[in-house]
């Protein structure tokens, strides 16, 4: 990791389809932090995530990360993991962390490692389409690890985890907020760590 990060929003506003979901946002986030992003349906948790993580282009305001790698931009320096798991149902669950891997580049752990970590090294071998919704959830997760970037997006990570993959989550968060990353996460129920909500979508 780099040195502290601050990750700071003023002014955010979002439009997508000719609607305006949320205006004048202002938000931060520092190293050793989460962030819950809470509102309801259709006020913009996902949208929020996204604008961070270099998807949408803001109606209006600032998004500056500082503290980070001064070379790299915002999103590279960000892991945006949605709540659909994007994997390849044909390629087995090792060649779908590749992928990602490949696709990421920067900082690589290793693959067997981080497959062991989230409980999936038994299943290295088997096509991702024979995954349960919880074990590609895990598969999403290992991709965090292979790749190491300080600024975890995660848009209701928890989601088909049972409760073991919900403690073992919780672990990986706390040991990346220990090596000095920021999370922030859109979530409609506890994520098992210390938080700071952010409510977005109040005057909506």
């Amino acid at each position: 990791m780099q040195g502290k990060l601050q990750l700071s929003g003023r002014g955010v506003g979002c439009v997508r389809g000719g609607r305006e979901v949320f205006s004048r946002l202002d938000f931060e986030a520092t190293s050793g932090e989460v962030v819950a992003v809470v509102g309801r349906n259709g006020s913009g948790k996902t949208s929020l995530l996204r604008l961070i993580a270099g998807l949408l282009v803001p109606a209006g305001g600032t998004i500056v990360l500082e503290g980070g790698n001064p070379e790299m931009t915002l999103p590279e320096q960000c892991h945006y993991l949605g709540h659909r798991d994007a994997l390849k149902p044909a390629l087995t669950v090792a060649e779908n962390l590749s992928f990602w891997a490949d696709f990421l580049g920067g900082e690589r752990a290793d693959a067997a490692e981080s497959l062991a970590t989230v409980g999936l090294d038994h299943a290295t071998h088997l096509p991702a389409g024979f995954l349960s919704a919880g074990q590609r959830r895990r598969l999403s997760l290992a991709r965090l690890l292979t790749v190491r970037r300080p600024v975890w997006l995660l848009d209701e990570p928890t989601n088909a985890l049972d409760v073991a993959g919900q403690d073992m989550f919780g672990s990986l968060m706390q040991q990346h907020l220990a090596r000095g990353g920021m999370i922030i996460a859109a979530t409609h129920g506890p994520l098992g760590v210390e938080t700071r909500e952010l409510r977005i979508g109040e005057m909506a």
